[in-house]
C-alpha cells in the first residue's frame, strides 16, 4: 500500500523514524510513500537516495537533506515569494 504524504506534513512522517539512521534505512522506510508537491511528485525513497549523507542524527537533519534535493517546483512557483516589503 502506498502512502501520499504533503511535502508539508514530511516532517511529522520522518519524525516517526528512529534516529540516529542511515540513508539506506531511510529509503528502505519509506519506500512507499510519493511525497506530494505543489507542482508534481516524487518517490520519497529516490528522493533520499540523492542526498549526500549516509547518515542523520536527527528527523530535522534528514528533513534538511531532503529539501535540498527536491526541484524548485516543488515548493510552489519558480520566482514566487512571500510577498514584499
Amino acid at each position: 500500500m502506498t502512502r501520499s504524504v504533503k511535502l508539508s506534513r514530511v516532517g511529522t512522517l520522518l519524525a516517526d523514524h528512529d534516529y540516529p539512521t542511515t540513508r539506506r534505512d531511510a529509503m528502505d522506510a519509506f519506500d512507499d510513500v510519493t511525497l506530494l508537491f505543489a507542482d508534481g511528485q516524487a518517490p520519497m525513497d529516490e528522493t533520499l537516495s540523492e542526498v549526500p549523507s549516509d547518515t542523520f542524527d536527527s528527523a530535522e537533519d534528514l528533513e534538511m537533506e531532503l529539501y535540498s534535493q527536491l526541484p524548485i517546483e516543488a515548493v510552489g512557483e519558480p520566482g514566487q515569494s512571500e510577498g514584499e516589503g
